[in-house]
């Protein structure tokens, strides 16, 4: 994939992470605050203070997530993000990290 592609990607992204994260605050399911600076997405856990961060690696053509359970590298196979060490899809990843942040069921398409 070219640069551009993966930017638009990168991007495309990011922006459904923070659409999603906007939809469960709004239906009252879980208290958080996302903040976007470029690449970079921060989503706050607001009860308890605890951050999950996004963020693309152009230079890797990498999806980055970094919570408590620890830093994950994302490469595109397909028409997913995997996991570059255990092959595990990007959402599902980040469903189960947010679940485990929030301390409430949290799932992400």
């Amino acid at each position: 994939m070219t640069e551009t592609e993966f930017l638009d990607l990168a991007e495309s992204t990011l922006a459904q992470i923070e659409g999603a994260f906007d939809e469960l605050f709004e239906r009252d399911v879980v208290d958080v605050e996302c903040k976007r600076s470029g690449n970079v997405l921060e989503i706050e856990f607001v009860d308890n203070g605890s951050k999950i961060i996004i963020n693309s690696q152009a230079p890797l053509q990498e999806m980055w997530i970094a919570a408590r359970a620890g830093g994950f590298h994302y490469k595109r196979v397909g028409d997913e993000w995997r996991n570059t060490r255990d092959d595990s899809e990007f959402f599902a990843s980040l469903s189960a990290y947010a679940t485990q942040q929030a301390g409430v069921p949290i799932k992400l398409v």
